[in-house]
């Protein structure tokens, strides 16, 4: 079991980091039709993260806070390596500064903090 628990919290962390990096590439875009784009792809990411943050643990329950502070490390650290990787692609107006604000409010959100 414990297996399949790390399988679910590395599926997290990879839609959540989607969740993301595509909310900061729609706050930079100025085309309404590509943030439209994003904001779908942020949907379906989240409505999956939603899901794997339930199979983790009880909603209700926290986790502990050494699981906690691992998967924002991860999530900062894969955000941040995506976000470059658009940049060094040619894509305007990212600031790796956002990151960390945007990762603690989804982390929030999602009741792991």
């Amino acid at each position: 079991m414990p297996q399949n628990r790390n399988k679910r919290i590395e599926l997290f962390i990879a839609n959540l980091t989607n969740v993301i990096v595509h909310r900061i590439l729609e706050i930079a875009v100025d085309n309404k039709e590509i943030a439209s784009k994003y904001k779908k792809e942020i949907e379906a990411s989240l409505k999956l993260t939603k899901k794997y943050r339930e199979q983790i643990n009880p909603i209700q329950s926290p986790l502990p806070e050494k699981q906690a502070l691992a998967i924002r490390q991860k999530l900062l650290n894969k955000a941040e390596i995506r976000l470059s990787s658009r940049i060094s692609q040619g894509y305007k107006n990212l600031h790796l500064d956002q990151v960390e604000e945007f990762v603690e409010a989804a982390l929030k959100e999602l009741k792991i903090i």
